[in-house]
């Protein structure tokens, strides 16, 4: 049973971590200039999570730092100024 449930909270977040994936994507192709967006495939998978709480406005400086600097989904977090909350997460 305590494997059943472990499970299925996996499946859900991972599930929800390939959204945010998607959706951040998205996001960024509406957001960042022509050089960035070419960029946008180099991003991973816990860079695009935590880009996912900053402002439109933030985005790009920080997609800049995050590429340049190699920056981790914690250091992202941490670097943003003002926060989008995200009020779906399972």
């Amino acid at each position: 049973m305590l494997t059943l449930v472990l499970k299925v909270r996996l499946y859900a977040l991972k599930v929800q971590d390939r959204i945010i994936r998607l959706e951040e994507r998205l996001r960024l192709t509406q957001l960042l200039s022509e050089p960035l967006r070419s960029r946008i495939p180099e991003l991973t998978e816990g860079q695009l999570i935590g880009l996912r709480f900053a402002s439109d406005a933030e985005v790009p400086k920080l997609v800049e730092r995050a590429l340049s600097e190699k920056l981790q989904r914690k250091d992202i977090k941490k670097a943003i100024q003002n926060w989008r909350p995200d009020y779906w997460r399972v």
